[in-house]
This record gives structure tokens, sequence and C-alpha cells, in this order.
């Protein structure tokens, strides 16, 4: 078995909880929900049921629905969009560019 290097500069963090989205540009859309599966200090990667353009922005809103976790309304970047292997929806890589509150 091949050795794997982490590149990542911020580990991920299983995360399960419902996230809020919608494109930046679109003040009229009530955005989607999907389903948050993991974040880290720089990025997040997100269940969808409908796929996202890469390099779009996206409003995001992520309430995890505890008192240790804080919630985090941000602007991020897609980088990576894929069918998802089990499922039918999309797995939605994004950087996170701006903290918005």
């Amino acid at each position: 078995m091949a050795e794997y290097k982490e590149k990542r500069s911020s580990k991920r963090v299983k995360v399960e909880c419902d996230i809020h989205y919608k494109m930046v540009d679109d003040e009229f859309d009530d955005g989607e929900i999907g389903r948050l599966e993991n974040i880290s200090g720089r990025g997040m990667m997100f269940i969808a049921e409908k796929g996202v353009p890469i390099s779009a922005e996206l409003e995001v809103r992520v309430e995890p629905g505890n008192k240790l976790t804080p919630a985090l309304h941000a602007r991020v970047q897609v980088v990576r969009m894929e069918k998802q292997r089990r499922g039918t929806g999309y797995e939605i890589g994004a950087v996170i560019r701006e903290n918005l509150d």
C-alpha cells in the first residue's frame, strides 16, 4: 500500500449538518439546501442535489444546531464538483473566501 501525504494546509473536520447556499449574484433566489460533509479552516465539501459550476461564488450559511460549534455565514468559491459515486447528488468542494458575519 502506497503512503499518502496530506497536501492540505488545514485539517478537515467531519461534520454532518445542513448547509444553505445560493449564488452570490442572485438576490432573488432563496437558495438550496445541501448536506455539509466536512470543513476546514480554508474550505468545505458538501453534497448538493444540483450541480454548481466550477469557479461559481456562493453565499453559504451553516448552523450546526449545537452550542459548541459556531454558525458560519461566508462567501465561498467552488473548486471541485463531481457526481457522487454512491447517491444521486454532487460533491461540491469550495474554498472559503470571506466570512460574512
